[in-house]
C-alpha cells in the first residue's frame, strides 16, 4: 500500500468561520488523479493561531507543512508543486 498525502484541516472555531467550513469539501475540488492519493483528516485545533500570530486562518497542514490562509486552490497548488513526483 502506497503512502497517501495527508491533508489535515483545522476545524476549530476561528478557522471554521474564516473559511475552514468550505475546506471540508476539498475532496470535490481535487483533480481526479489526486483523489486516491490523498487522505483528508480534520482536527479540532492545530494550534497555529497561537504559534503564528502573523499568519491568518484557516490553517491546513499537508504532510505536516503549514498552509496559512488556506483555500482549495492553495492546497492543490502546494500538492502539485511538492508532490508531483508521486502523483
Amino acid at each position: 500500500m502506497e503512502k497517501k498525502i495527508e491533508i489535515k484541516l483545522c476545524i476549530g472555531t476561528l478557522c471554521y468561520v474564516m473559511g475552514g467550513a468550505e475546506l471540508q469539501l476539498i475532496q470535490e475540488d481535487l483533480p481526479l488523479e489526486f483523489r486516491d492519493k490523498v487522505k483528508i483528516v480534520t482536527s479540532t485545533c492545530l494550534n497555529h493561531c497561537y504559534k503564528h500570530k502573523d499568519k491568518k486562518p484557516p490553517f491546513v497542514e499537508v504532510n505536516g507543512e503549514l498552509i496559512a490562509g488556506a483555500n482549495s486552490i492553495k492546497i492543490i497548488n502546494h500538492i502539485k508543486q511538492k508532490y508531483s513526483d508521486v502523483l
